[in-house]
């Protein structure tokens, strides 16, 4: 190091804070730490040193990676400096700062963990020890007992090595065992018994890899599909321990706003983050590089309060967003654009708004009208009716019974509109009746106690049993997270033994009153076009069996599977049963055009010729649920689930109408149908997030008469509304 110092014509060095002359140096005792530092240029400061000192500096940086240290001979006072952005004294540094370092999207800026998700994926131990109260040997965990005897016998074999008790009840082993099981033996060995090819069992001395472990082994290794999807339903997600959930790099974490970073903003809500931007005071040219910047943030984030967002933060994922929600995101761009002449059209805005979120976005609706737009809105609230400059309504009933114009011009006039149902629902001519008394069915109360999950605060919901319950309260104010999160989680979790984990609570009470628990959402009932309101609701099974009863189908030999398009046989092959055929268009969203060889009717020629009544299967797939009431009408099982359909009020759909062309709403109707056909115990707990979203006023009577059936008959009914 010396001899390299002097070749570059360095002279002096200095030695633990003290100057050497370079030829001069001491002998350094080896085993204690030493501080070396290359002494560049020693500087008095005048006028004409400006060239000087910066050629210093210069090479100073050069040597010195990039930093340098300051000394004042005359105070011996030390200041490091840094050309990084580091640490002069840690030498802790971060990239250089640009937006892509505060983007979780960009690798630059994603944590290098969780890859900018905020969660990692993990094997659970409460998913994985099932039956905690069982012994290992009854099943406490599934796979790992006495009916797998290669497992199970290994476990026997650590059993013995650590002297437990292998019938002992997982939740009284020792702690240390539980942690052994799990994760394994680390780097003690163990006699285990083995198993062989013949069935005989041989004794190895080896480390155990522990059942966590394992699952984890195969998980990664395997290339079925099948075992992998099997083996998630023993993982669950948490927050990514590096960046505690925020999704960024440490380093982004590292820069601060008044005293807050980026992160801390966007779990903030909207009103709050409005506020802190509001209220910020940046110092002397801070302020005015920020005052655009502030403007800009202030404007995008009152138009999404304007439109009745205030509760989300920005950090909420886009999947657990309500169509409601996503659409009000889209409308406050579309405001943010400053557009003119746009014509926008919005289908049923106001999902999930309380009614004190529905003037404001009326307000907003308003005013991308007063910019110069046309705003064309489909709805069935009273309050954007009322307030539209001119209306259309459409009737007079649904499907074949719809498809007129029935008024169109100032609402006002629509009431003087004898033949629209609307009309006569806004004048009071027609009204949802509300019940002179109500049910008071004293059956003893459900109660959920200490309820901390989301943004609750040890929420205790007392439920009356056998009544239609209520839960409502402004947007974003928890009801989703007190029913759909909390309580539908832990009944089935209780009665279902599901691996669903509810959010934080402290106890149950009352769950003895029931024996189910259904939360009829608006998923849809089925994610591909296979899926219909037929086959959904089991209607199909007895369709096709009424088909195998005909002279023609006997005569062939036909059973059931030849009227399914699911099965070969009776289906068309060139489709294979969907009546569509799928063209792949690589960069673009994928299209469906009509089958040639079948032209959409999903059957061969063979099966299609089997008529029943004088209709042949495709035509039934075809009819409305109103034309099957009648056509089978002498069919009691078949008639019975149909009529259930017309009263949750999808006369107008059609048996065969593909799962993915139906609204949220109708998807969570036939579900209503479905439980309604079946012969319940009366000790039914049902769920219902938002039913009425989509209804008109006659629909959402239709709706009320369905769940007071569903208490009249001793079952629970809870409801999350605003309506």
């Amino acid at each position: 190091l010396i001899n390299h110092t002097i070749h570059l014509g360095f002279t002096k060095i200095r030695i633990n804070n003290k100057v050497y002359d370079i030829n001069e140096t001491p002998v350094l005792d080896k085993n204690k730490k030493h501080t070396l530092e290359l002494v560049i240029d020693r500087l008095k400061i005048t006028k004409d040193i400006k060239s000087r000192l910066t050629d210093s500096v210069e090479t100073a940086l050069t040597h010195g990676n990039d930093k340098l240290k300051l000394v004042n001979l005359d105070t011996t006072e030390e200041k490091w400096f840094s050309r990084k952005f580091a640490c002069p004294e840690c030498d802790y540094s971060i990239p250089e700062l640009e937006p892509r370092i505060f983007s979780f999207n960009n690798p630059q800026g994603a944590c290098q963990r969780c890859d900018g998700l905020g969660q990692i994926t993990f094997f659970d131990p409460q998913k994985i020890v099932t039956h905690p109260d069982l012994s290992i040997g009854d099943g406490a965990i599934k796979g790992w007992d006495k009916r797998n005897q290669y497992t199970f016998q290994i476990l026997s074999s650590i059993s013995k090595h650590y002297k437990f008790d292998i019938d002992t009840p997982w939740n009284k082993l020792n702690s240390k065992i539980q942690d052994i099981l799990l994760y394994g033996s680390k780097d003690e060995l163990i006699n285990i018994q083995i198993m062989d090819e013949r069935g005989g069992f041989r004794s190895k001395k080896q480390t155990f890899e522990g059942i966590i472990n394992t699952l984890q082994r195969r998980y990664y290794e395997t290339d079925s599909s099948h075992i992998k999807e099997e083996l998630t339903k023993y993982q669950n997600n948490q927050a990514c321990p590096d960046c505690n959930g925020s999704r960024l790099r440490k380093e982004s974490q590292c820069v601060i706003i008044a005293n807050t970073n980026l992160p801390q903003i966007t779990t903030w809500q909207l009103r709050k983050c409005h506020e802190f931007f509001t209220d910020i005071q940046l110092d002397g040219n801070k302020q005015e590089i920020g005052c655009k910047i502030i403007k800009e943030i202030l404007t995008r984030v009152g138009f999404l309060i304007d439109v009745g967002l205030d509760y989300i933060t920005l950090n909420r994922a886009a999947d657990t967003l309500s169509g409601g929600e996503a659409q009000r995101i889209r409308l406050a761009s579309q405001i943010g654009s400053g557009l003119t002449g746009v014509m926008y059209v919005l289908d049923e805005p106001s999902i999930g708004l309380h009614q004190r979120d529905n003037d404001r976005l009326i307000g907003t609706l308003i005013k991308l009208r007063d910019l110069g737009n046309t705003v064309i809105v489909v709805e069935h609230d009273e309050d954007a009716i009322r307030h539209a400059d001119y209306l259309v309504d459409i009737g007079p009933g649904a499907g074949e019974h719809g498809g007129h114009v029935l008024f169109a011009g100032d609402p006002a006039k629509i009431t003087k509109c004898n033949e629209s149902i609307t009309g006569q629902f806004l004048s009071g001519k027609r009204q949802i009746n509300i019940p002179i008394k109500r049910k008071n069915q004293d059956n003893g109360f459900l109660e959920l106690i200490g309820a901390n999950g989301n943004n609750l605060k040890n929420v205790h919901l007392k439920l009356p049993i056998g009544n239609f319950i209520c839960i409502t309260g402004v947007s974003g104010s928890g009801k989703s997270t007190l029913v759909n999160d909390t309580l539908y989680k832990a009944v089935s979790q209780h009665i279902y033994r599901s691996h669903d984990n509810p959010e934080p609570f402290k106890q149950l009470v009352g769950l003895e009153q029931f024996d189910k628990v259904i939360n009829v959402d608006q998923s849809p009932i089925g994610r591909t076009p296979r899926s219909n309101p037929a086959t959904y609701t089991g209607l199909f099974t007895y369709i096709r069996d009424l088909f195998t009863q005909v002279n023609l189908s006997r005569e062939r030999g036909y059973g059931p599977g030849r009227f399914s398009f699911n099965v070969k046989g009776g289906r068309c092959e060139a489709c294979q049963g969907d009546g569509l055929i799928k063209v792949e268009m690589h960069f673009l969203p994928d299209i469906y055009v009509l089958c040639e060889t079948c032209k959409g009717k999903r059957y061969n020629r063979e099966t299609l010729e089997v008529l029943y009544k004088g209709k042949n299967i495709h035509n039934i797939l075809n009819m409305t649920v109103e034309e099957g009431a009648e056509f089978f009408a002498s069919i009691p099982t078949v008639s019975r689930k149909l009529k259930t359909l017309m009263e949750v009020g999808l006369s107008y759909i059609r048996l065969g109408q593909s799962a993915t062309t139906l609204s949220g709403g109708e998807a969570q109707r036939v579900k209503l149908a479905l439980e309604l056909s079946k012969r319940d115990t009366g000790r039914t707990l049902y769920i219902l997030d938002e039913p009425t979203t989509g209804l008109h006023f006659h629909d959402i009577d239709l709706l009320l008469n369905v769940l007071h059936r569903f208490t009249d008959n001793g079952n629970t009914v809870v409801v999350i509304e605003h309506n």
